[in-house]
């Protein structure tokens, strides 16, 4: 399952949730104030596996 973040709409706490892709997070509360229906953020994502530590491209750093 996907981890999700939100932010409270009303004190602007921001946490995480554990949630399947379907669900849109209107039956969550702010563990802060317990206000509903907080705003879903948007999330960085990281895909990597054993042997992708390495970043490829080309750079002009060092070249003369």
């Amino acid at each position: 399952m996907p981890i999700y973040e939100y932010q409270c709409t009303k004190c602007g706490e921001e946490f995480s949730v554990r949630q399947s892709m379907g669900e849109d997070g209107s039956k969550l509360n702010c563990p802060k104030c317990e206000a509903g229906n907080p705003q879903r953020l948007v999330s960085a994502f990281f895909s990597g596996g054993p042997g992708r530590s390495e970043i490829s491209g080309s750079s002009c750093v060092g070249s003369t």
